[in-house]
């Protein structure tokens, strides 16, 4: 069986709250609960769920980014949990991410070619501008965005060269952390089929992140849907959207336009706001706004098991 790229065990993440009183009990947000996800080679491994469920977090945890409060984190077959400093240097040049916004992304004041040679001298990358030529080619630009400032060129453009930037390095993991989000609907397709190309090409290992449904569909192989820190379900892309099985995930895509004009959807409209990160309840997460709600599940946490299929469901009612 082959080593996955990219994988964790009971991975959390919690970050400290500042108290405004000193004998205040310390109180710490509870970002990342217990989260176990591996990434095959190759394959496009979906995290999807609303702002503020962790999805960001997670991403930034996998690339060591963020300090790792629980559980673990492998990446090809090493532990790199505890890794820092100096330590994590060689692995820099593997793994790259995508940011959501293409503006904040690039220093303003640095022309686009200084950026990308920047890397590749950081790095130690031979033969740099013939590899940068290679890739604004692959990305479908000409080479005198080069000469151009950021502020000078759009967001679908910066969103191609921030991709370029990234695999200039030819990383063999990368985090892309809703990358069209900021877009224009029109420019978020052609950014989406680009990399479905260049997943082809490069035989990219990825851990998508978005809160769009069909963005995931359109793109992974597998998806995650994560609330309040925690992943609900997972499964493989097209077992998932035939069979959603958690209340949570049906809410997500009951929220998604029809394109058939004559086909009656019933939205799922949740009561509510989401239970504090801080504050967690004892059962499901998801209790409080569930429209299922039986007392069972206040009650104590469901685990995520399989239920067949590989696919896996944290709720008491499946």
């Amino acid at each position: 069986m082959n080593t996955p790229v990219i994988q964790t065990e009971k991975l959390v993440k919690e970050f400290p709250i500042a108290s405004k009183a000193l004998r205040e009990k310390k109180k710490l947000l509870h970002a990342v609960n217990d989260v176990s996800i591996s990434v095959p080679k190759g394959g496009i491994f979906g995290v999807v769920g609303e702002s503020g469920c962790g999805k960001s977090t997670l991403g930034r945890c996998l690339l060591r980014l963020e300090t790792i409060t629980g559980g673990s984190v492998r990446f090809q077959g090493r532990d790199i949990t505890a890794l820092s400093g100096k330590n994590l240097l060689p692995l820099r040049r593997k793994m790259q991410m995508i940011f959501q916004n293409p503006y904040s992304s690039f220093n303003p004041k640095q022309k686009i070619g200084s950026a990308l040679a920047e890397v590749c001298k950081v790095h130690k990358i031979p033969q740099a501008q013939e590899n940068i030529s290679q890739l604004l080619s692959d990305i479908n630009l000409t080479e005198d965005v080069l000469h151009r400032a950021p502020g000078e060129l759009s967001g679908g453009q910066l969103q191609r060269l921030a991709i370029a930037r990234a695999l200039l390095l030819a990383p063999d993991f990368i985090v892309a952390d809703e990358p069209v989000s900021a877009l224009d609907v029109s420019v978020q397709a052609q950014i989406l089929n680009l990399l479905m190309d260049l997943r082809e090409k490069f035989s990219l290992t990825m851990l998508f992140i978005s809160h769009e449904m069909t963005v995931v569909r359109h793109l992974c192989d597998t998806v995650a849907v994560m609330y309040l820190g925690t992943v609900v379900e997972q499964a493989e892309t097209d077992e998932l959207f035939r069979n959603l099985l958690h209340p949570y995930t049906q809410t997500l895509l009951s929220a998604v336009p029809s394109m058939d004009p004559e086909r009656k959807k019933q939205r799922i409209i949740l009561k509510g706001d989401p239970p504090s990160a801080i504050d967690m309840p004892a059962g499901c997460p998801f209790s409080g706004r569930c429209p299922r709600y039986q007392p069972l599940c206040s009650g104590s946490r469901p685990p995520l098991r399989d239920v067949g299929n590989g696919h896996l469901v944290a709720c008491h009612l499946v």
